[in-house]
């Protein structure tokens, strides 16, 4: 959650960051207010407490005729005290249900909604003029099934739209990112893991996933588990209700997990093909880190992202996002998007985002130091993903249907140059 002594000292930044957002300034004060009343309600808690505990002792040394009184008092300071113990817990409660609609405080992020982005750079190669090579190119899934390295029709007959089979080189290609960001991440101290793609509904809300986009999330009622979009959520929750060290520096992972998403407000968009699809693999970098040092962590994965896109060679650029089409737990996100050419626009393929304490102070991950426990930071960043197949494919395609091979590649798919069409 949000800092709350920080909300209460400064509460014009946080109505300026729900206003960037698009979300509800007014949430502001009824959080101060029930902050307010929380307080209240627990100091007359703990005042008739102290009052019941120096009744109580006074028992034993009270006059014989005074004792049946001071008793007939200890019993009725009791009753006070269980009711203003349940009016505390009831407060708190209250305050914890306003507390968790809170997104958290946005740094730096650009004011607006979702076409309200800020370009940073380009990067990468120039994107190839098809028209001046007398080209016209063909979109992935037309090149995928020339290829016979993707099968969306016998993906649907088995589990419905937006499935599909990835064959042969197709296999070997998405196996191939996975390893070189294994390897790229590894070489920068990240710790490999497989994560569960399963866990429980403390974890998945503790990550601020269970928000407004909650209706994209598979969820098994039988079980009360949700599977995860994304190994953020599990990385995140491997150290909930822990202190951590980092007086070594930041503990960092690499997650390698299938994903699962149910896309069900991309009713109509790019359905076509793999682009936005049910279940993916993924590798995923996430750090915890010291809060001052959240800012450099968070230029150090969009570098590490930026090294895997020039590994492919793929032409992207990279984007600061506005506030309003941040995830709730995001205070601040960088999106590398490669070209697309078929559809002549730039696709997501990276995204990295601070967190700043909001998920650690929801799951309870913390350190010590000089004396006191406090929140650490945490962050994530996409290193590789399905996706990235169709910009490979539709940038490096031959006017003979067969696709190049990124070089950086290459030595991943047993030095394969290029994917031929079936015969």
């Amino acid at each position: 959650m949000i800092d709350l002594r920080d909300l209460r000292e400064n509460p014009e930044r946080y109505r300026e960051s729900q206003r960037a957002r698009g979300a509800d300034v007014n949430l502001v004060d009824r959080v101060i207010e029930a902050d307010e009343a929380r307080r209240c309600r627990l100091g007359a808690f703990e005042a008739l407490r102290a009052e019941q505990k120096k009744v109580s002792r006074s028992v034993g040394t009270a006059a014989p005729e005074q004792r049946a009184a001071v008793l007939a008092q200890a019993k009725e300071l009791a009753e006070q005290v269980k009711q203003a113990e349940a009016a505390a817990d009831e407060a708190a409660g209250r305050l914890d249900e306003l507390a968790h609609q809170f997104q958290n405080l946005i740094e730096g992020a650009p004011v607006g909604g979702e076409e309200d982005y800020v370009v940073l750079r380009h990067e990468g190669p120039a994107p190839r003029d098809f028209a001046a090579e007398g080209l016209e190119p063909a979109d992935h899934l037309a090149l995928g099934e020339g290829l016979d390295i993707i099968d969306t029709k016998r993906g649907a007959k088995v589990s419905g739209s937006r499935f599909y089979y990835l064959k042969g080189a197709g296999m070997r290609l998405e196996l191939a990112l996975m390893t070189a960001a294994l390897d790229r991440s590894a070489a920068y101290g990240f710790v490999p893991m497989v994560t569960p793609t399963l866990v429980s509904p403390q974890v998945m809300s503790g990550t601020g996933f269970l928000g407004q986009h909650s209706d994209e999330i598979y969820y098994l009622p039988t079980d009360d588990l949700f599977l995860t979009g994304t190994s953020e959520v599990a990385l995140a929750g491997y150290h909930a209700d822990e202190i951590l060290d980092l007086s070594g520096g930041p503990l960092r992972y690499l997650g390698w997990s299938t994903c699962y998403r149910r896309e069900a407000g991309a009713a109509g968009k790019d359905t076509r093909g793999i682009i936005r699809v049910h279940q993916f693999n993924k590798a995923e970098m996430f750090a915890y880190v010291r809060p001052e040092d959240a800012v450099a962590e968070h230029e150090r994965l969009l570098a590490l992202e930026e090294e895997m896109l020039s590994l492919v060679g793929l032409p992207y650029r990279v984007i600061d996002t506005a506030a309003g089409d941040l995830g709730s737990s995001a205070a601040r996100k960088f999106d590398c998007e490669a070209w697309l050419p078929t559809q002549n626009r730039w696709m997501e393929v990276t995204s990295t985002s601070n967190c700043t304490t909001y998920q650690a102070r929801r799951l309870a991950v913390r350190e010590k130091r000089g004396g006191r426990t406090c929140p650490v930071a945490t962050l994530n960043g996409t290193l590789a993903t399905t996706r990235w197949i169709v910009a490979i494919l539709e940038n490096n395609q031959q006017a003979d249907g067969s696709v190049v091979v990124p070089e950086g590649l290459r030595p991943y798919m047993g030095g394969l140059e290029v994917i031929e069409p079936r015969a």
